[in-house]
């Protein structure tokens, strides 16, 4: 995780930072930003929406949160901006409702917390009544031309227009996605078959599920996933059977031999299964033992599950894009984490994973590795 340091006397640099850090250009959005002892130095930057930050009865409890996660990250300071449509000096609006509800809940801990405010047309302090930040703010140009900014640009550091584009996953074209459905319908039959003739059958089937993950990671690893329908039809039908799912979620996490494998060959649980698929979580999970996820790995698993995504049935991708979401969400990137999994939820309100996973998000609860320091 990329960190800058950076001096509170300059706000110009923070405001061209927040859209970096979250990886696009919010809107009707409330951004806290830690600042770390001794120098400043950047730490969590948190978003939320605005509407809700500024809701008389939710936003006092959530401004609270954004607080107590600020205080996690050793911040001595804390930075408030809100992207809101207009300037909104001299009405009580939602973005003046979400700066008390902060600073009252920042009083103790934190002490004042500066507040800004970027819209359309310019930025501001939400306080400043004076030339310094005249009516719609000073103009957005500014934030172009910041030391950070021009670093995290000659960094490769991009900014997507809206928090959507950042999980968008575009389809494939009608011909590879017809390829796909052939083959996942053959698959989807061979299951049906295999688990009305015996458990053996029904086992073999989720072990050439499995394996047909492993295909698709090494095609990405070779380059690419390439234009036919195998593996990716066996990979989409295969994340529907939730033994074959947790084999590939197990697949994600590093050193877990033929843990996979011991997945969708189990019959029923045991024991040392369960305890060895519980430490492999752990290390997602557990602040004891959270690990940063492998950046290799990690950017081929996204590949691959994108790819089963974009040439899938559109609308049924749960299974793939809650994986996608967790392994957001593993990386430290909540804002990818939260569209891909709504869409999840969208796909299957009822995923088990899904849930457990926006009871996760919906908490601001950070990877293991993050809480290291709890």
């Amino acid at each position: 995780m990329q960190t800058t340091t950076l001096r509170v006397s300059e706000p110009r640099e923070i405001l061209a930072l927040v859209p970096h850090r979250l990886g696009f250009r919010p809107r009707d959005s409330a951004v806290a930003v830690s600042l770390r002892p001794p120098r400043g130095e950047v730490g969590v930057v948190m978003r939320v929406d605005l509407p809700h930050l500024a809701d008389p009865v939710d936003g006092p409890l959530l401004a609270r949160t954004l607080v107590a996660h600020l205080g996690r990250d050793a911040a001595r300071r804390g930075v408030l901006v809100l992207y809101t449509d207009r300037d909104p000096r001299g009405e009580h609006g939602p973005a003046q409702r979400a700066a008390e509800h902060v600073a009252e809940a920042a009083a103790e801990a934190l002490g004042e917390i500066l507040v800004w405010v970027v819209t359309p047309e310019g930025y501001l302090a939400l306080d400043c009544t004076d030339d310094c930040c005249p009516p719609g703010g000073r103009p957005l140009r500014d934030l172009d031309s910041t030391q950070v900014g021009a670093t995290l640009v000659l960094a490769g550091s991009a900014v997507a227009d809206s928090r959507e584009d950042i999980a968008r996953i575009p389809a494939q074209n009608a011909e590879v996605r017809r390829s796909v459905a052939r083959v996942r319908r053959r698959w989807e039959s061979r299951r049906d078959q295999a688990v009305v003739t015996s458990v053996t059958a029904a086992t073999r089937w989720r072990e050439d599920s499995l394996l047909a993950w492993r295909a698709g990671v090494r095609l990405v690893e070779s380059g690419g996933p390439g234009s036919g329908g195998a593996p990716w039809g066996r990979i989409e039908a295969g994340l529907a059977d939730r033994r074959v799912r947790d084999g590939v979620l197990v697949a994600l996490v590093p050193g877990t031999g033929d843990l996979p494998e011991r997945c969708v060959r189990s019959v029923q649980p045991t024991a040392e299964l369960d305890a060895a698929v519980g430490a492999a979580m752990g290390l997602i999970l557990d602040p004891r033992v959270g690990v940063v996820p492998p950046e290799r790995a990690t950017s081929v698993h996204e590949q691959v599950l994108e790819a089963v995504v974009a040439r899938g049935r559109t609308g049924e991708q749960a299974p793939a894009l809650t994986l996608l979401a967790l392994l957001a969400w593993w990386r430290g990137d909540g804002a990818r984490a939260r569209v891909l999994l709504d869409g999840a939820l969208d796909a299957d309100a009822e995923h088990r994973l899904a849930e457990l996973l926006d009871d996760v998000l919906r908490a601001a609860i950070p990877p293991g590795w993050v809480r290291h320091g709890d």
